[in-house]
């Protein structure tokens, strides 16, 4: 399986670290963000990577190159031109992955112990179920200010801004039925159909991409409340990062 690492973000909420470089380099325990999950996906078997670049993209490559992408075979999708947000990121990334049936995307700005290889067998186990399967996408329970919104089957049908209350559904019937509120984490796992599916172009969110595409197809989801997450884009982040992970 070959994964991506959406690292091109610019970062506002970790300045002023990010005025001077981009939040992937960002160090933990003398390790970059960016180096600790090119060797989480190695954890997983996951040698082949694609690394968006953006915001001092020169760094990022300039690293990477260094360290001989730190045992892992790391391409560059280069969007110094214009920050494409995750779901143009994937888009722009669709021949890296041309000759794939699914393949993993996750934020460079997260970590976790989270297992690689429990979320690719429920991805496996949802494909089994629906030949219309999209997209796995990893959440906890955890608090935040937005929501993802899950029916009792499992299968994504809205969003929620928590602070602001808005709301988006993949059709109007989806707001009158039970579903439960998960906190994505930024990690998920996607399917070459994904592409086929997507009306999108240019720049977008994947979260976007997902609601739309949910109306006709199943976007699944993979409860890790179990496990550590952390969402590094904040100094504090940076901090309680040093103690959860050596």
């Amino acid at each position: 399986m070959r994964a991506m690492i959406l690292a091109a973000g610019l970062g506002t909420r970790l300045k002023p670290f990010t005025d001077h470089h981009p939040k992937a380099l960002a160090v933990v325990n003398d390790k970059s963000l960016l180096q600790r999950n090119i060797e989480y996906l190695q954890h997983a078997g996951i040698q082949e990577v694609i690394v968006n670049v953006h915001h001092f993209s020169d760094q990022i490559i300039q690293a990477i190159t260094n360290a001989n992408g730190w045992g892992t075979n790391v391409t560059i999708s280069d969007e110094t031109n214009e920050v494409l947000e995750t779901g143009g990121g994937v888009l722009k990334a669709a021949p890296y992955f041309a000759n794939e049936k699914n393949w993993l995307v996750m934020n460079a700005d997260i970590l976790t112990n989270m297992n690689l290889a429990s979320l690719m067998q429920v991805d496996q186990i949802h494909s089994a179920a629906s030949h219309h399967h999209i997209a796995t996408l990893a959440v906890t329970n955890r608090t935040s200010s937005r929501n993802l919104l899950f029916n009792d089957a499992g299968h994504l049908v809205g969003w929620k801004n928590n602070t602001t209350g808005e709301e988006k559904w993949v059709n109007q019937s989806a707001s009158t039925q039970p579903y439960t509120a998960k906190a994505f984490s930024g990690i998920q796992i996607i399917h070459q159909a994904f592409y086929q599916a997507l009306s999108f172009t240019g720049k977008f969110s994947l979260i976007d991409a997902y609601l739309q595409i949910a109306a006709t197809h199943t976007i699944g989801c993979y409860d890790h409340s179990d496990s550590i997450l952390l969402d590094v884009g904040k100094p504090e982040s940076l901090e309680k990062a040093a103690t959860l992970f050596a």
